[in-house]
């Protein structure tokens, strides 16, 4: 699976999971050259405290659009080092 935006491939990983209609890329597999961290924050009482990235592609700034738990709570232990993609914001081949 590839995600796309603004013509661009942003991640692309066969590891991909799904979950609460999100997709999630394996760390490894962004292009951390259009990621800017955005300080921006929120709290899943399952899953713990996300940190945000801003992405940018050709001058162009998606504000938080990508997410990860540095450190999941031990239920969502799985999607430690993988990163969330909003939908709707990229192109999902």
């Amino acid at each position: 699976m590839k995600a796309v935006w603004k013509g661009t491939v942003i991640a692309e990983s066969e590891n991909v999971l799904k979950l609460e209609g999100f997709y999630y890329f394996p760390i490894e597999s962004i292009k951390k050259q259009y990621l800017k961290e955005s300080g921006y924050t929120t709290y899943c009482p399952w899953k713990g405290t996300a940190s945000f990235y801003d992405l940018q592609v050709h001058e162009e700034i998606n504000k938080d659009a990508l997410w990860y738990y540095p450190t999941p709570k031990s239920r969502a232990s799985f999607i430690k080092n993988f990163i969330g993609i909003w939908k709707g914001i990229v192109t999902l081949e």
